[in-house]
């Protein structure tokens, strides 16, 4: 079994997008334990399916991940890919200018820190320019967001991005398409493990708010393990069904 994590924030808010560090130190100990395969996201698909196999993903490239999480990686030895939105490095997540309900308002790194990380052999990748929920642009827009990240990572560090993550996890035609066309993988919210035949530009990943409970991401690979991630991604299809038809 492979899979991609999706961490955000390490923090002690115990919001939705938050994991507290002394779990996320359990993660990292058991996560170099050598129980499972820690891989860079560029290595990952090209996995077999029966390997077990993991890559770590960051969105939003908040302080706390330069600050916790990365000494910490480096540490053990484990690669990880921090998803940078690029015209808001060095400020804060309140993007555009609003803060998302539940979500606490945290710092960003700044361009000089993300080049240090970088340097340290971390992966970075783009997460569009805004944080815009490209469902919400037209054609152009959505393009624009997304293809103006890669072409920020270059000017400021000179870093050819090959991953993408679809901030909110949302996805068009237009946005998988562009994705596609500029990157070698693009990462959704899609809740599951990653698959020989899925679609380079729409991988699923973990969320690591899932896998909070002590022994939960020590299950890897159990039937009890499989069984939770279907039962979570049956739960989160419904709802987001329910969204949409709310919204029309």
């Amino acid at each position: 079994m492979k899979a991609i994590l999706t961490y955000h924030s390490i923090d002690d808010s115990g919001s939705v997008i938050s994991i507290d560090p002394r779990t996320f130190r359990h993660h990292v100990a058991w996560l170099a334990s050598g129980r499972v395969r820690v891989v860079p996201l560029a290595e990952l698909p090209g996995h077999p399916d029966t390997e077990d196999a993991i890559a770590l993903t960051f969105d939003d490239g908040l302080a706390n991940v330069g600050e916790v999480a990365v000494p910490l990686l480096r540490e053990h030895g484990l690669p990880a890919t921090l998803f940078v939105v690029t015209d808001a490095v060095g400020t804060d997540n309140r993007w555009g200018g609003r803060g998302d309900a539940g979500i606490p308002v945290l710092p960003l790194l700044d361009w000089d820190t993300l080049g240090a990380i970088a340097e340290q052999g971390f992966s970075l990748g783009a997460h569009g320019r805004t944080h815009a929920d490209l469902g919400s642009l037209d054609d152009a827009a959505a393009e624009h967001e997304i293809v103006a990240s890669r072409t920020r990572l270059a000017s400021e560090l000179g870093i050819d991005a090959r991953t993408f993550a679809y901030a909110y996890g949302r996805v068009t035609d237009v946005a998988r398409d562009v994705v596609a066309r500029e990157f070698r993988y693009g990462c959704t919210t899609r809740l599951a493990t990653v698959r020989h035949d899925d679609d380079a530009a729409l991988l699923p990943r973990l969320d690591s708010y899932y896998l909070r409970a002590p022994g939960a991401l020590e299950a890897w690979g159990t039937a009890r393990f499989r069984w939770r991630v279907g039962l979570l991604a049956g739960a989160r299809s419904v709802r987001g069904t329910l969204t949409r038809s709310l919204a029309r």
